[in-house]
């Protein structure tokens, strides 16, 4: 590796040292030291931010476009050095952090085709009907509008799809607002060295410096200094629900509440229906331990629950995911602590009543082993902790008495990110039953496949009710995202020569 961090912020163009320090914790590899962020510093970036907001709001679509693709640029000219520090900090493997790099400038240089196109803007025009009667109408425009600074904080299980330059990021900047990043302390190197790609694609498009910074580290004080700021307008956040709810309810207490995009995580219950069931049992329960493993199970589309009649099909695919399950070694996980709240979330589950364990391992300090378990419709309706999320490779089989008792499981789902409906063309009917159900509590429904894979496309949903996301009409992947950071403005009777450049 070559690149080795300063340790220092970026804000507006210029990187700052801090008086306190932390210690970065890698997986492998060399630790490093970090500036810890502070309120002032907050308030620094949050104050150029506002600075730079109308000039890059005032850009032109082409002009924004060639940016994005410009930090895509830079990222994929460090992308040897940005993989390298990546797999040390989070002990992910080399050819997953070069696919979510892939996936990151991927989802850059869409964005900067989708704004190109105009769409997005909504644009609505009601000519001026001066002889109506009674009365005339006035000439009316419509338009989306960027909000102003967005706060982004970075995510732990993606340190580059869901961190500095992610999905939050890239639909700021898309729409026209600048950004301000708290960069997670797991991976403090690899946001560094991405932020430097930024400020390079700042430079070269001649972008003003405010448009971006990155503050690194701190503590609660400096998360909470940054979405109450008056200056920012909305914040983007990949995370665990306590720590999202917690920042939803700044926001919310503002004297000026803002918007607060949380996605918050889900169970991503698959719903095995008994035609699929009788065909392929055993292929089912061999597909769901890799998928329920994939990134030792730190994936936020993970899918951890398993919906199925109570017969000998269900016991085919418990006997093949435990099979396959065991088979498996320890991953390592992202950070220290979360694989000890990994190991307290299978104890806890251990202990609940009504549960069985299939597969029980012990892992070790920063290793991920897998766990899995098996219980009644009536202990999961009758105990909301067996819905609740264990973030890492432990998976639940729900057994129903009957089709009836299915369906009332689907029912008692709280907001998901994802729901999976594993069949065949004889479930057909039963399918259509559950889908007016399902369809209300997530986001993104799927057939015949697992969710680990989100695709970055204008038709993702990746968001859901609450407690999946704190905005169910919102994604935080595809294009679709970028609305978040717009608003519709209407102008009545504004002449030509006066209106956004972007609304004709």
């Amino acid at each position: 590796m070559t690149f080795t961090p300063s340790g220092k912020h970026l804000i507006s163009g210029e990187w700052v040292a801090g008086a306190a320090t932390f210690r970065s914790a890698p997986a492998h590899g060399a630790a490093h030291d970090f500036s810890v962020g502070t309120p002032d510093l907050v308030d620094r970036a949050c104050e150029a931010a506002e600075a730079a907001f109308q000039a890059y709001a005032d850009t032109t679509r082409d002009e924004r476009a060639a940016f994005l693709e410009a930090i895509a640029d830079q990222i994929d000219a460090r992308g040897a050095d940005i993989t390298a520090i990546g797999t040390s900090e989070t002990g992910l493997p080399e050819a997953r952090l070069e696919g979510e790099r892939g996936r990151t400038v991927g989802q850059l240089r869409l964005f900067a085709s989708h704004i190109r196109d105009g769409a997005y803007l909504d644009r609505r025009h009601d000519a001026a009907l001066p002889d109506r009667a009674p009365m005339p109408r006035p000439d009316l425009r419509m338009i989306q509008r960027p909000i102003g600074p967005v706060a982004v904080f970075g995510a732990s299980n993606f340190p580059l799809a869901f961190s500095t330059a992610g999905g939050d990021t890239a639909a700021a900047l898309a729409a026209g607002c600048t950004v301000v990043v708290k960069g997670h302390s797991a991976h403090p190197g690899t946001g560094e060295i991405v932020a430097e790609a930024i400020d390079a694609a700042i430079r070269e498009t001649g972008m003003p410096a405010g448009v971006f910074s990155l503050i690194q580290g701190g503590k609660r004080d400096v998360g909470t200094a940054l979405v109450q700021h008056p200056l920012i307008k909305a914040v983007g956040f990949t995370g665990s629900l306590a720590g999202g709810r917690a920042l939803f309810d700044l926001c919310a207490q503002r004297d000026e509440p803002i918007p607060f995009f949380g996605e918050l995580g889900s169970v991503n219950p698959m719903f095995c229906l008994p035609a699929a069931m009788s065909a392929r049992a055993d292929a089912l329960g061999t597909g769901w331990a890799g998928s329920l493993t994939m990134g030792a199970g730190q994936f936020c589309t993970n899918p951890g629950i398993a919906v199925v009649l109570d017969d000998a099909h269900a016991d085919t695919m418990r006997d093949a995911a435990r099979s396959a399950l065991a088979a498996m070694g320890p991953q390592t996980m992202l950070t220290d602590g979360i694989a000890a709240a990994y190991r307290d979330g299978a104890r806890a589950m251990s202990a609940e009543a009504g549960v069985t364990a299939v597969v029980a391992t012990e892992p070790a300090d920063r290793s991920g082993t897998p766990f899995l378990f098996e219980t009644d419709a009536e202990a999961w309706l009758g105990n909301h902790r067996l819905a609740e999320e264990v973030f890492g490779p432990l998976g639940l089989i729900v057994r129903c008495k009957d089709r009836a008792q299915m369906e009332e499981v689907a029912r008692s789902l709280r907001g998901q990110l994802t729901v999976t409906l594993q069949m065949d063309d004889d479930d057909a009917d039963m399918a259509r039953s559950l889908l007016p159900i399902l369809e209300r509590k997530a986001g993104r429904i799927l057939a015949n496949g697992f969710p680990t894979g989100v695709e970055v496309a204008d038709t993702m949903v990746h968001g859901g009710p609450y407690p999946a996301s704190t905005n169910f009409g919102a994604t935080s992947v595809g294009t679709l995202s970028i609305r978040r950071f717009l608003r519709p403005v209407c102008y009545q009777n504004i002449p030509e020569g006066v209106l956004p450049a972007d609304i004709a």
